[in-house]
């Protein structure tokens, strides 16, 4: 970002169910007010500036491109771990079947 690039945020909403889509976004002092109430409301904020102007092209209530879903939902599961949460279903610790057999025959 040059120095006299406009700051930018996005936000979006996710249900679990259909794919994220943006739910806010902003340049400057929007961007700042989006930042602000994601801060006040503990939302884990992930910053990548390349990413938010690929995002910033989608209109409000747009679906994220199905290109992103990977990368969304990498953050989104970060996102989800910082705050201790996980999906219905899964647990936040592995089991012991969940790890590898280290004296597992022909190892």
């Amino acid at each position: 970002m040059t120095a006299d690039s406009p700051r930018q945020a996005i936000a979006l909403t996710y249900d679990g169910v259909d794919a994220p889509a943006l739910s806010a976004k902003g340049d400057d002092e929007l961007a700042e007010a989006i930042l602000a109430i994601a801060r006040e409301h503990e939302v884990p904020i992930y910053e990548n500036a390349e990413l938010v102007k690929l995002l910033a092209r989608l209109e409000l209530g747009d679906a994220i491109p199905e290109a992103l879903y990977r990368t969304i939902a990498e953050i989104i599961a970060f996102a989800w771990y910082l705050k201790g949460k996980c999906p219905p279903g899964f647990t936040t610790t592995p089991s012991a079947t969940d790890l590898p057999r280290l004296n597992a025959p022909g190892r």
